[in-house]
């Protein structure tokens, strides 16, 4: 009877497995969701059928007659793909609490880490949490020994090869530094990298010419792996970015994903066509490029961030110090103001409004009630005269680092991207919690909102998008185009990473001043097998692996 199941379930597809659907009694399913409609994660429409789980797999989805550990009664919930964060940043915050409750929560079973300067190799002081971990392979190997609610993949960042390299230094590479940062690249992709990720608008991405980006991106490409790129310029610059990126893909041979697309600069306001029309243009003429999105139209980057790229270069020591100078503080201002050729400069970007800045950072005691405030009403009440010298004298108590939210697009732009078939969903978020020490700041609303956004909003309220395809993005298109194995769909054989909500009731509610709150709607989150979130409660498991490529 055994072998007649097995032999069954190979030659059968999803839609086949109804008469295949038996087994001994004494041979139970660990767990049987029924009645639920499932949502496959592959685009077709949803249809009404149990789902049944043996160890860390689907086993049958149909109907399922016979027996099973535990029986979730799915009646009124969609059943879909665990939810893929295509970029996500909780590296450090999954060591502290590998619970990731916001990212359970919103049905997130699996992030793809690495952009800029997480994925290893590592350079210079690491976190207490992080002992001895100096390569991508032992950050993969930490986190999952700490233990881990949910999967975790990784790029590798452009940003350490660089920094492990180059230090702070603003120097140009030699040909042999090139050749040592492909080495740490191809090590790591070795060690189970996804491909390679970059942030090529800021330090030290952006020293990297088009000619570094697709020599490295080749050794990516030598084993199948991604380029993820925060591109060059997401303002002014935004159609030249995009024009390198797939340069970039079509000259090295990677596949290219670009990193929350939008257009971030209210002098282009309106053109997001035209960064729809290159990236069709070139997925005809066969290069594979693709992108991300949040659904939000504020982005989080740095109050730094403004500083023009000189001044960023030593490290932050140096940067402090040029915040003291008064010769150096002048041509800083000066150069913000105006702008410098090829960088994009967040202030202008924003139509040199503070009140489009909102600070999120978890402030030093003296500025700690300053969070949450826009920085029009920060500088007003510390008495600034010059809104410039007012910014960096902020920026200089605060030792260079104030994490700011920017508002910088629009919704239709944001809209028309989400709706391309080529776009999935990133949240650019980290797991946080709502309470315990990973209650802290006032982190941008997308850590605890984005999954239960696409579809409370997106679905339906405003049916820009249908529940399938929606899923599809948050699924299946994800996994495919890093090359995730199964994961992503529902089906026979594939690992069992499922969320059930209800469509009726899905949304986020987290906001922009009042960040800690989980959405409502989603019911159930599984695991590799196991239920980690019960009826809206977290359980306490942990069961999530570190998915390696070439392994996973």
């Amino acid at each position: 009877m055994r072998f007649f199941w097995i032999a069954c379930l190979a030659l059968s597809g999803v839609e086949g497995l109804a008469g295949c659907a038996t087994s001994p009694a004494d041979d139970r399913y660990d767990l049987v969701i029924r009645g639920a409609k499932v949502v496959d994660g592959t685009g077709r429409k949803a249809f009404t059928a149990d789902v049944a789980i043996r160890g860390d797999r689907v086993e049958a989805v149909g109907p399922v007659p016979g027996d099973a550990r535990r029986v979730i009664d799915g009646r009124g919930l969609v059943v879909a793909p665990g939810f893929i964060d295509n970029h996500a940043h909780s590296d450090d915050l999954l060591f502290e609490d590998g619970l990731a409750q916001s990212k359970i929560r919103q049905g997130v079973t699996t992030e793809i880490l690495g952009e800029h300067t997480s994925g290893g190799p590592y350079l210079g002081k690491l976190p207490p949490h992080r002992p001895g971990v100096r390569t991508l392979g032992d950050y993969l190997a930490a986190v999952e020994r700490s233990g881990i609610s949910l999967n975790v993949a990784s790029y590798v960042s452009q940003g350490n090869l660089w920094r492990c390299v180059m230090g702070e230094s603003f120097d140009r590479p030699s040909p042999a530094q090139l050749e040592e940062m492909k080495a740490l690249l191809a090590q790591a992709m070795e060690e189970g990298a996804w491909g390679m990720s970059i942030m090529v608008a800021e330090p030290p991405g952006l020293l990297a010419t088009s000619d570094d980006l697709v020599e490295l991106a080749k050794v990516s490409a030598r084993y199948k792996g991604v380029y993820s790129t925060h591109i060059r310029n997401e303002g002014t610059g935004v159609l030249d970015a995009v024009k390198e990126a797939i340069a970039v893909g079509e000259r090295s041979g990677a596949r290219v994903d670009i990193i929350h697309i939008k257009i971030a600069d209210q002098a282009f306001w309106g053109r997001m066509k035209e960064v729809v029309a290159l990236i069709d243009e070139a997925r005809k003429r066969g290069v594979d490029v693709q992108s991300n999105i949040y659904p939000y139209t504020r982005g989080n980057n740095n109050l730094a961030a403004i500083l023009p790229p000189w001044a960023r270069e030593g490290g932050k020591e140096k940067i402090l110090d040029r915040l003291r100078d008064p010769a150096e503080r002048a041509k800083i201002k000066r150069d913000v103001e105006a702008g410098l050729p090829g960088w994009y400069n967040h202030y202008t970007a924003v139509g040199r409004d503070w009140a489009r800045m909102l600070v999120n950072e978890d402030l030093s005691t003296p500025n700690k009630r300053f969070e949450g405030w826009t920085m029009d009403k920060i500088l007003e009440a510390r008495g600034a005269t010059d809104k410039l010298d007012g910014w960096l004298d902020f920026l200089l108590e605060e030792k260079a680092s104030i994490s700011c939210i920017y508002e910088h697009h629009t919704d239709a732009d944001r809209d028309l991207a989400l709706s391309q078939p080529w776009c999935s969903i990133g949240s650019d978020g980290s797991a946080y919690a709502i309470e315990g020490p990973l209650r802290r700041g006032k982190p941008h609303p997308r850590n605890f909102g984005t999954f239960p956004r696409v579809l409370g909003v997106f679905v339906r309220e405003k049916k820009l998008l249908t529940l399938e395809d929606a899923v599809r993005k948050m699924t299946s298109l994800t996994a495919a185009k890093v090359g995730l194995r199964d994961r992503g769909v529902i089906r026979a054989g594939a690992k069992a990473d499922l969320v059930l909500f209800d469509p009726a009731t899905v949304i986020d509610k987290s906001t922009y001043l009042e960040p800690f709150q989980y959405p409502v709607g989603i019911d159930t989150v599984i695991v590799n097998g196991r239920v980690v979130l019960d009826k809206g409660k977290h359980t306490g498991e942990k069961p999530g692996k570190a998915l390696r490529r070439g392994k996973d």
